[in-house]
């Protein structure tokens, strides 16, 4: 009987001290955003919490791998990344688990949400048409299916079909136009390059102030990233043009949108140290310092733009569902590679 007794005590003291030895007062993050805000977010929390933020940093593509390869013994227990294609290709290979808090849920405006409950967005950014201030009038643009038109011959900028923006608009056309009215734009649009596709959208930019090229299809937050670089030569170029939200007519879908988002590893380790952080980077103040130094558009509703993405006005937005930028995505990388946009 008393040896009885005793085991039990020596298993729960042993219990007890794998508890104390597991439990970590840490995050582990892999994430693909590279952005300055982030590191700021990441230092307040720590400082708010005594929560020590590790991040990991890689292409989206790199990063789902390993979380593949590392399987039960991965030690993530987050997913960044700035494309919802790459959350659902995620989402759908079994990677995340399934995330339901009502504080972060409180935080976020419901059109953003995942319907299937996997991510969760952090921010939002429109894919935009900005136009030469010189040699463009504002009234020449109207929808991205007018970006097909000839009088745009040899005067369109743009980034490689590789790029996870571009493909992300691409599906977006696709699931709500079908693939073939796609194909035929894709093989318009083609044909009026400036140049054959490369660089960053900011690279873009660059170019139209360099007369290059007289419209840029760009992410929105890099015009807000140009405007407030330190360097002039970007100031410049973020002065040379100005913001279109194609699809704004009466009766039309609005413009684009894609997300930033965050989902919860599978095998997270740390998983109540990682929804603490969510609630923090949803909430009024991670969002605000978002939007005032990444120029993104805040999921919060509580939350105002930064003065110089006001200036733009208010847009309507596209209403499918996220997921389809993910779910379409193949078919618009086969429509990129048969009408030849590089």
């Amino acid at each position: 009987m008393n040896k009885n007794i005793l085991l039990v005590f020596f298993v729960l003291i042993s219990y007890g001290c794998n508890i104390s030895i597991n439990k970590s007062n840490e995050i582990n993050i892999y994430s693909q955003r590279h952005y300055d805000s982030d590191k700021m977010q990441y230092k307040k929390f720590e400082e708010k919490t005594g929560i020590k933020v590790n991040v990991t940093k890689a292409g989206a593509d790199e990063l789902i791998q390993r979380l593949k390869n590392e399987g039960d013994n991965s030690q993530a227990d987050l997913f960044i990344t700035v494309d919802v294609g790459k959350l659902w290709q995620a989402s759908d290979m079994g990677l995340f688990q399934k995330f339901d808090d009502k504080k972060v849920f409180n935080n976020i405006d419901p059109q953003f949400l995942d319907k299937n409950g996997y991510w969760v967005p952090l921010t939002y950014r429109s894919r935009v048409v900005v136009y030469s201030n010189e040699r463009v009038k504002k009234e020449d643009l109207s929808t991205y299916e007018d970006l097909a038109n000839e009088k745009w011959r040899g005067r369109l900028l743009v980034r490689s079909s590789s790029n996870a923006y571009n493909q992300a608009l691409m599906s977006s056309l696709v699931a709500n136009l079908g693939p073939d009215a796609v194909t035929s734009w894709s093989e318009a649009v083609v044909k009026n390059f400036a140049r054959d596709p490369k660089g960053s959208d900011r690279d873009q930019v660059k170019a139209i102030a360099a007369g290059q090229g007289d419209i840029a299809i760009v992410n929105s937050y890099y015009i807000g990233l140009l405007l407030s670089s330190k360097k002039e030569e970007e100031i410049s170029a973020g002065n040379s043009v100005s913001v279109f939200f194609p699809n704004q007519g009466e009766g039309e879908r609005g413009a684009h949108i894609n997300v930033s988002g965050i989902a919860l590893a599978k095998n997270a380790p740390n998983k109540e140290n990682a929804i603490e952080l969510i609630r923090y980077l949803t909430s009024v103040e991670g969002q605000e310092t978002y939007v005032n130094n990444s120029y993104e558009y805040s999921v919060n509703p509580n939350v105002k733009p930064d003065q110089i993405v006001q200036a733009w006005g208010e847009f309507k937005k596209d209403p499918v569902d996220l997921n389809m930028l993910g779910i379409k995505r193949d078919e618009a990388i086969r429509i990129f590679d048969k009408t030849g946009w590089k």
